[in-house]
């Protein structure tokens, strides 16, 4: 079977360089899709998971540990972006406020970004942070697609239930998302994922090429 075009180029990506502030980014120019998620949501195994690459981002069993915003490089005009995760992190609160100012100015000043994958644990979604993040995609019109990771956890009709309740919560929702059911364990919902990040990084997929 033909690898996905998506996962063909996601194969590829490399470690660029990690960045604390908007000034210390890669130049603005360019597709960007960043990839957010609270600490314990499995964000770092989901981007392995997508990009065939176990180590790519690193996982810890101490949540929180990515404190920096990390770029991957795909080819010359696409990026992915790790960032920072919240929740678990056991650092001072004036720490974690200036990670937020910086994920902020990232957020609302960055031309590259043209998309937000964020991860929900799919037995705990909607925390604070994921509506927070819900919040300011709306603000500023930002495509954002949810995952629901870690959805082997749960039997398939648990699992569906849940993302039909968490669909409902977002149905009035003004900002413009998408959500589905994923594992990183067992490969659930990579050909979705694959298709929205071929949409917006501009890759054509599969049906396009039909």
């Amino acid at each position: 079977m033909p690898l996905h075009p998506m996962e063909k180029m996601l194969h590829q990506a490399l470690f660029l360089q990690s960045a604390q502030r908007l000034d210390q980014c890669p130049p603005d120019e360019g597709l960007e899709v960043a990839f957010a998620g609270r600490s314990n949501a499995g964000k770092s195994s989901a981007i392995n998971r997508l990009t065939s690459q176990r180590t790519l981002a690193r996982t810890s069993k101490t949540p929180g540990r990515t404190q920096l915003l990390n770029f991957f490089q795909l080819d010359e005009e696409r990026r992915l972006v790790d960032l920072p995760g919240y929740g678990y992190a056991k650092v001072a609160k004036s720490t974690r406020n200036e990670w937020q100012q910086h994920l902020d100015h990232y957020l609302s000043e960055r031309q590259a970004l043209v998309g937000l994958v964020l991860m929900m644990d799919i037995r705990h979604p909607l925390k604070d942070f994921d509506l927070l993040m819900l919040e300011w995609s709306a603000q500023a019109n930002m495509p954002i697609h949810i995952l629901m990771t870690k959805a082997d956890k749960l039997k398939f009709g648990a699992a569906k239930s849940t993302l039909l309740q968490v669909q409902k919560q977002l149905k009035d929702h003004p900002a413009p998302l998408s959500l589905q059911l994923f594992s990183a364990t067992n490969g659930t919902g990579c050909d979705d994922a694959w298709d929205k990040l071929g949409e917006w990084l501009n890759v054509a997929t599969p049906d396009a090429q039909d």
